[in-house]
């Protein structure tokens, strides 16, 4: 029996925002509910024990610096029973200890853009876990969301289409009314980094910085970030981009203006594949660029982050050879794994860092957390390094 076919009922733009409208305010719900009472993030703070191993030393030590008071002695918990230190107070701390490893006289900020052309592969997640360990090691880290999406914006308990106005995002360098990033950057939840957010209106930078450049042959669209970046170098150690997940005119600008790359890279097929065509276009694109504008780029380091390695996933060994054979010596040497923390910290937009107290299993929680904190440690090296070479090359 032919089935009566039925009317296709059809779906008119004014349903369309309809459901935008019920999607931002659903969103909107479920932060209040995880950021609950203030609908605000706020920062971890420290146990004595935790404070101790920041900074490299014994409670001991601790003990000793608090009794002279020349460092923030915290506070004792409500209890009485422990005594905790807030972000900023444990900055301090660790700035005095890792004085050494701080950012010497003569260097500047160290750029690094976070790419990938595709999405789901941890690329805001390493960037927000990035800013968070290299500034729990005493650094100060700005933070640019390039991204229309804003997500690395969520991470920081903002929402990118009611909270964000347009000057508070890269649109104004776009626009050329500024050339300078300052005005654009506000203070998080995080004592030590800062954020330039980013909002839906970033879509408009896909047709702004070409309208620029057939106006005017003598602009540069892929130099804008750059140069708006040169107010502020010397204000932080490490600036950091996360990047829309295409080769768009905003992401060759992060790429331009980056002193290093950092490719968060999971061990699956498509992703590979995906990986590899990345490459193939940036390198067509610098290339053309380099030889038709006569500039000269150079990175640093180029690091390929292992990121959502599924442990029970046989296949991905196979992957991880060819990314080891192709990429060689820029994969990093940790992986970090795909877990129930990572999966429940996105949730609440947060990351392991954000954690304060973890529900489950304490040894998933420390191979989540050593994981990120080993990342960090390898990239801290590397931006050293950096560090030393503007040094070297400036005498």
């Amino acid at each position: 029996m032919i089935q009566p076919v039925k009317a296709v009922q059809k779906i008119h733009i004014s349903d369309i925002v309809e459901q935008a409208e019920r999607a931002t305010q659903m969103v909107n719900q479920i932060r209040s509910r995880m950021l609950a009472p203030n609908a605000e993030k706020k920062p971890p703070v420290f146990t004595l024990t935790q404070l101790a191993a920041l900074c490299g030393i014994d409670k001991g030590q601790v003990s000793y610096r608090i009794s002279k008071a020349d460092l923030p002695a915290g506070q004792l918990n409500e209890k009485g029973s422990r005594r905790e230190f807030t972000l900023e107070e444990a900055r301090t701390w660790i700035r005095h200890y890792r004085a050494d490893f701080m950012r010497p006289d003569g260097a500047r900020a160290i750029t690094m853009a976070i790419g990938n052309f595709k999405g789901g592969v941890s690329k805001t997640t390493t960037a927000m876990v990035l800013a968070q360990g290299l500034s729990l090691r005493g650094h100060k880290v700005l933070v640019i969301d390039a991204d229309p999406q804003g997500s690395l914006t969520t991470l920081f308990g903002i929402m990118p289409d009611t909270e964000v106005t347009e000057l508070q995002t890269i649109a104004p360098l776009v626009y050329g009314d500024t050339t300078s990033i300052r005005p654009s950057i506000q203070s998080t939840y995080w004592s030590g980094i800062d954020l330039v957010a980013a909002s839906s209106t970033l879509f408009s930078a896909e047709f702004v910085l070409p309208s620029r450049q057939m106006k005017d042959p003598e602009f540069q669209f892929w130099d804008v970030i750059n140069l708006g970046l040169e107010d502020v170098r010397d204000d932080y150690d490490v600036i950091i981009i996360d990047t829309p997940p295409s080769l768009s005119y905003v992401t060759i600008n992060a790429f331009m203006a980056a002193d290093a790359m950092i490719v968060p890279l999971p061990p699956n097929a498509l992703d590979f594949a995906s990986s590899a065509q990345f490459w193939s276009l940036f390198s067509d694109l610098a290339s053309n660029l380099v030889e038709n504008a006569g500039i000269s780029k150079t990175f640093d380091f180029i690091h390929v982050l292992l990121a959502r390695v599924d442990s029970a996933d046989v296949a991905s060994d196979v992957v991880r050879s060819w990314i080891s054979a192709t990429y060689a010596e820029k994969v990093l040497p940790v992986e970090v794994p795909k877990t129930a923390v990572t999966s429940s910290s996105s949730a609440e937009f947060g990351t392991v860092y954000d954690v304060n107290r973890y529900e489950g299993s304490a040894k998933t929680y420390s191979r989540a957390r050593d994981a990120y904190d080993r990342v960090t440690d390898l990239v801290e090296a590397s931006i050293r390094n950096s560090w030393m070479s503007q040094i070297t090359e400036g005498i």
